[in-house]
């Protein structure tokens, strides 16, 4: 599939999430079948378009076999658009996958190990997008503690893909989309349940 063929536009409510209750930030939840015509499930990186307004992103998993969009306060703006308005978007995966972001604890613990540095540094981007993911989306300071340690030393074996990671939290039920604020308290979560009673979300490939 050329990534012209991949390309999806769709309209979609921007919506608030519940926590941080001050959020500047909106998000999207993407359909299904929009993300069905991306190539991962896990985090991945896409270019387009929020109202005319270009940007490029990685997209969050949200657990259900699709993805989540964040739009800060900047892109939102730049394209004209509040909070609850709705926007068109068209998207596609991007011709290169963003690098991740090291952390500063995995960059001072690869630092301290030549050999996981070695596997580190001669894997792939999407390999690193993973582990950089399974460090990060530790809910306690203790378990990420161990995942970085735990991720060196799987590296120094010469293991270049984290094991038995979900990408996608599908399976793992460890990810997703952020509760929007307009839902009741321990109602539906997320912003695609919201859309499903609320706001239907319109979908068309395009070109």
């Amino acid at each position: 599939m050329t990534r012209k063929n991949a390309t999806s536009r769709f309209e979609a409510k921007l919506l608030r999430p519940a926590e941080p209750r001050h959020a500047s930030w909106t998000f999207v939840v993407l359909p299904a079948e929009v993300s069905a015509r991306l190539p991962r499930r896990g985090r991945t990186t896409v270019e387009g378009t929020l109202n005319g307004q270009a940007f490029r992103a990685t997209l969050e998993p949200d657990g259900r076999l699709s993805h989540w969009l964040k739009v800060d306060k900047a892109l939102r703006e730049a394209a004209g658009a509040a909070i609850g308005d709705r926007v068109v978007l068209e998207i596609a995966p991007a011709a290169k996958e963003q690098e991740p972001k090291l952390p500063l604890d995995l960059r001072r613990a690869l630092d301290d190990a030549p050999e996981a540095r070695a596997t580190w540094e001669s894997t792939t981007t999407l390999a690193r997008v993973d582990w950089v993911h399974w460090i990060t989306s530790a809910k306690q300071p203790a378990t990420r503690a161990k995942r970085v340690a735990d991720a060196c030393d799987m590296l120094a074996s010469g293991k270049r893909r984290v094991c038995c990671f979900d990408p996608s939290g599908y399976y793992s039920k460890a990810f997703k989309a952020p509760e929007a604020a307009d839902e009741p308290q321990g109602g539906l979560s997320g912003g695609r349940r919201a859309g499903r009673r609320h706001d239907p979300v319109r979908t068309a490939s395009s070109r």
